[in-house]
């Protein structure tokens, strides 16, 4: 454990974080330099969490010298990663809003759904050949076909897509389509061997967080993809699932400041799946712009009355257009660009 010393500390501070080391039985080693001093508590630092050090007074932060995730750590590297996306940049000043229909379901709902995208300003378009979905009995996706009018409409726009791989079996089937960006959903976030296997493609990785998991699970889950070499991953908040029935699932916008902290990867948010109701999509947006996140996903249909899956989460195109000009002047406010 490392107890990192704010500027200004006293010598009665550094005293009190030494002998808070010492009572848990292990050692100190003391680094003075010419603007804060580091404390390293030496031994067995499982017996030690950094919430007994940070609320102490003159301590700036504490941490583990080595976290079970290591290659997503800030710690491993500090400077925040953009990753590229056909050249369209997700992370550092630029805020990406990906949006698009949940579930792809005709070449015509999908050229118009393009079309609305683009129009509003979004330079990425998601869209769900494969649908994991609770009941057996619901739309599942078109499946590959699916993927074939996502392309059709996505090339035609020159917009890079985003789409859902449900199973390690339709990994070659999305490298054929040249799927720009492969999401890993909710259901699939701690699927071991999916997240393998997308570690070993040149393909960047959105990962969404789980319906029940915690920020460390999710960032070992990221560390998977890490380890096999792709480090172009994206975090995905959607929400987890709590006690209230009034919206479909609660959003954690104290994990994107915690995301940030811990990890150099962007992080971006789903409001659609957060609030279940294409009325709370705005403020939810905004609510996670102001927290820092790189991006939005928003799910947005020509006519959500007629969607075949979520159709009341989705954004009509003038919503969809709405909500972008009402983002550009908190983004600018931020010094970040929309």
């Amino acid at each position: 454990m490392i107890i990192v010393m704010a500027r200004g500390a006293s010598d009665a501070d550094i005293a009190a974080v030494v002998e808070k080391i010492r009572v848990a039985g292990l050692t100190e080693h003391v680094s003075s330099g010419t603007e804060r001093t580091i404390i390293g508590a030496v031994g067995d630092e499982r017996v030690l969490t950094a919430d007994m050090f940070e609320p102490m007074s003159g301590v700036e932060r504490a941490m583990r010298v080595v976290k079970e995730y290591r290659i997503v750590s800030r710690e491993v590297h500090p400077d925040d990663t953009v990753v590229s996306v056909r050249g369209v940049p997700i992370g550092g000043k630029a805020i990406q809003v990906i949006a698009g229909p949940s579930s792809v379901e005709t070449p015509a709902q999908m050229a118009a759904s393009t079309r609305s995208v683009s129009a509003a300003g979004c330079r990425l378009l998601r869209g769900g050949a494969f649908k994991p979905r609770s009941s057996p009995y619901s739309f599942q996706g078109l499946g590959v076909e699916g993927l074939e009018y996502l392309q059709q409409a996505a090339r035609a726009a020159g917009l890079p897509v985003v789409t859902e791989l449900t199973d390690v079996r339709l990994l070659d089937t999305f490298l054929e389509y040249d799927v720009d960006v492969i999401q890993i959903g909710a259901r699939n976030m701690q699927n071991s061997d999916l997240l393998k296997e997308v570690g070993r493609v040149n393909k960047p990785v959105i990962l969404t967080r789980g319906l029940s998991a915690t920020v460390n699970e999710w960032l070992m889950a990221a560390e998977y993809i890490a380890a096999g070499g792709n480090h172009n991953i994206v975090f995905c908040e959607r929400g987890v699932r709590g006690f209230e029935t009034a919206y479909r699932n609660m959003l954690d916008v104290t994990a994107i400041p915690i995301l940030k902290r811990e990890t150099h990867l962007p992080v971006i948010v789903d409001p659609s799946h957060a609030g279940g109701k294409a009325w709370l999509v705005p403020a939810l947006a905004k609510a996670a712009i102001a927290a820092g996140a790189d991006g939005l996903l928003i799910d947005v249909h020509p006519n959500p009355s007629e969607a075949w899956c979520d159709a009341d989460q989705a954004l009509t195109p003038s919503e969809l257009a709405t909500l972008m000009r009402e983002l550009a002047p908190l983004a600018e406010a931020l010094g970040r660009t929309l």
